[in-house]
């Protein structure tokens, strides 16, 4: 079955995310004080974090369908380059770092990690509109990627 919502993550919509937390953070210092203030600063990034952990499992719910991965198969060594384009907040950036972070020990490959939460410069010079991105020399993967698709990207 075909999900509903592309399994990607806008940047425009991550970046908004952390414009309300700065300002609900800001209204409740001015009006609740700073109490409320604290349990907010605690609260919300740790609902994010819960958010993140259990996106595998409710994804489906959600409408993007499941994430389930796709073994690689048969690998070979590939000294290249690898960038992971991630952010803050974005569920589907850890999964696909962690299938790279175990091909990397059989491809053998460098990866570099790039947070773009807080670089609009970065994110409009490399044309990022949606994380993850996985980008080997011109080519690139943006959204989920299995095991296999990462593994063929790298492969060349």
């Amino acid at each position: 079955m075909k999900p509903l919502l592309p399994q990607k993550c806008p940047i425009a919509l991550l970046w908004l995310t952390w414009a309300l937390y700065a300002a609900g953070a800001a209204y409740l210092v001015v009006r609740m004080g700073l109490g409320w203030t604290i349990a907010w600063l605690i609260l919300v990034p740790a609902a994010l974090l819960l958010y993140v952990r259990v996106f595998p499992r409710i994804s489906p719910l959600l409408g993007y369908g499941r994430v389930d991965d796709e073994p690689a198969g048969k690998v070979t060594s590939r000294p290249v380059e690898v960038t992971l384009y991630s952010s803050a907040g974005c569920p589907f950036c850890p999964i696909v770092e962690e299938r790279l972070t175990a091909l990397k020990d059989e491809m053998a490959f460098d990866l570099e990690r790039v947070d773009v939460t807080l670089r609009p410069g970065l994110v409009r010079k490399k044309g990022i509109r949606a994380v993850p991105v996985v980008e080997v020399g011109n080519r690139r993967i943006v959204g989920h990627a299995t095991t296999r698709e990462l593994a063929e990207l790298i492969a060349g």
